[in-house]
């Protein structure tokens, strides 16, 4: 056999050499899809793993300071010289319940501020500013007791995008939970906090699809009765 006809037999044809580069194709291809899925995997468990970190934050801190929640018995007879007010209400409402409440939970962060561990909090929904169409949980501090307990302060946001929020208190007279709690009302329960608290926060489900996630929690209050520094006798 001539050498030119061995050369031939020993070659790629052109035919052989698309057969391979296309399985080549098909190898990288597939290759590709599989890492491309298990980042697409990574970054979505990644952002569910945030966000559920985002709101069992915000539950810890609701519980954490609900429990240094407390009350005075110390107010002045003189409305008009009523400069400092304590108080615990919380409220049932559509669309969102909304605690207000002064604790012992301030932390000074600056030398030489006029503070104490005491100030005034709030929990509740409201629109978010950057997205009418969205709702938040909010909190609002203020640093000083003042004789405005609902009212003042800063608020900021701690969960975008929740859909419900919920508290139960239970009753340590009664031993029942109960939606709504007022120690400014002389119906209400004056000069007594409940002895828990049930939180429960819903937000939508996040792959966009199926029922929303409820995620709860349930602070302790260990000063269940006013302060009275006087004569204590609840």
């Amino acid at each position: 056999m001539s050498k030119a006809r061995r050369s031939r037999r020993s070659g790629v044809t052109i035919i052989e050499a698309m057969v391979a580069i296309s399985i080549l194709a098909i190898i990288a291809t597939l290759v590709w899809g599989g890492f491309s899925q298990t980042t697409r995997n990574k970054k979505r468990v990644e952002r569910d793993l945030d966000r559920h970190h985002v709101v069992t934050a915000a539950l810890e801190r609701m519980a954490r300071e609900l429990s240094m929640a407390f009350v005075s018995a110390h107010v002045n007879g003189t409305q008009a010289l009523q400069t400092v007010i304590t108080a615990f209400v919380g409220k049932d409402r559509t669309g969102g319940d909304r605690i207000d409440f002064t604790s012992f939970s301030h932390r000074r962060l600056y030398r030489n501020a006029h503070e104490s561990d005491q100030n005034e909090l709030s929990y509740f929904l409201m629109p978010d500013p950057d997205d009418s169409s969205n709702t938040v949980l909010a909190r609002r501090e203020q640093n000083r007791v003042d004789d405005q307990p609902q009212r003042g302060g800063r608020i900021s946001i701690l969960v975008r995008d929740v859909e419900d929020l919920e508290f139960e208190y239970l009753d340590p007279l009664s031993t029942n939970w109960v939606r709504g709690w007022d120690t400014t009302q002389a119906a209400g329960q004056p000069n007594r906090l409940p002895t828990q608290i049930k939180i429960r926060l819903t937000i939508p489900n996040l792959r966009g699809q199926g029922p929303s996630q409820t995620f709860g929690t349930r602070a302790v209050l260990p000063i269940t009765y006013a302060l009275n520094h006087a004569i204590y006798n609840p």
